[in-house]
């Protein structure tokens, strides 16, 4: 089962980035990724349909975490795509009660689930064989149980609640984003306009990820205003200036302290900078040898 699942997770990863990487509206960049992930829930379904799992904790390892990571991105674009549909243009206190609204709505949504939240976050599996099995039919226990009835062979009683939290963790990030981005250009009237400063478009060609790397790295370093300066501030520069959105920087960040090498890009950048400086000397000195050759 992990083999294929994981496959089809890193298969979609990679599109997500793709067009996260392609796409700077939005809208479209929701439209896009919601396209691509009901087509990886399609055939993560079409599999576990067919599936016979070995046992109990096959299953419930299935629902309460790979199909959700996977759902979870589902919920999350939709959400965005509604978000960003409505939002309204206008002045600045227009647009963050409008956002603020959507915070305060993820808050009712943890206040009503406030049970299972407290279960999921404390990783406890008392009553996991309840939640992520399927046919396990106590109503009692449903968050909802609509979800379930409408494809009992690809659904247990929570796993979407798991998905919901998981996406709500995201779109909390983007929203508190979008709010400090919003109070910068408020108090900062020629935020947004560096890139028109300039005679040409600088663009960003390298991953985010690795624009997030150099970011939490200068800023680490104390390398502006002698420290004092915060993440959203510099990332909001960077956006300017290479014409590109930065969402998720948090989130994204994360993930770099557990890669393998979180430090990959600022490597990369090292090795760069040495093979420069070394193909420079070895023309000065091919030069002065040239030079030396000429009085001989």
């Amino acid at each position: 089962m992990i083999n294929t699942t994981t496959r089809i997770s890193k298969n979609l990863n990679a599109q997500l980035q793709a067009i996260d990487l392609e796409e700077p509206n939005i809208i479209r960049k929701s439209q896009k990724s919601i396209t691509c992930i009901k087509e990886a829930l399609s055939r993560l379904k079409s599999f576990i349909v067919d599936y016979k799992f070995k046992n109990n904790d096959d299953e419930i390892l299935f629902f309460k975490e790979i199909k959700p990571d996977i759902f979870s991105k589902l919920i999350y674009y939709v959400e965005i795509f509604n978000i960003e549909s409505r939002r309204p243009m206008g002045v600045f206190e227009l647009q963050h009660n409008y956002i603020c609204q959507e915070l305060e709505k993820l808050t009712l949504f943890f206040n009503e689930h406030l049970e299972f939240y407290q279960y999921y976050r404390m990783r406890s599996t008392l009553l996991d064989d309840k939640y992520f099995l399927r046919g396990k039919e106590n109503l009692h226990l449903y968050q909802d149980s609509l979800m379930f009835y409408a494809d009992p062979e690809f659904s247990t009683s929570h796993d979407y609640m798991v998905a919901k939290i998981i996406a709500n963790d995201r779109l909390e990030a983007y929203l508190n984003t979008e709010l400090e981005v919003l109070s910068l250009k408020a108090s900062n009237p020629n935020w947004g306009q560096v890139g028109s400063a300039c005679n040409s478009v600088l663009q960003w060609t390298d991953s985010k990820t690795s624009l997030i790397e150099l970011i939490y790295a200068i800023c680490s370093a104390g390398c502006i205003n002698n420290g004092h300066c915060e993440i959203r501030e510099l990332s909001a520069l960077f956006e300017q200036v290479f014409n590109t959105r930065l969402t998720d920087i948090y989130r994204t960040f994360l993930e770099i302290k557990i890669r393998t090498n979180p430090s990959k890009f600022m490597d990369t950048l090292k090795e760069a900078l040495l093979r420069k400086i070394d193909e420079d000397l070895s023309e000065k000195v091919l030069s002065l040898i040239f030079l030396i050759s000429m009085w001989f």
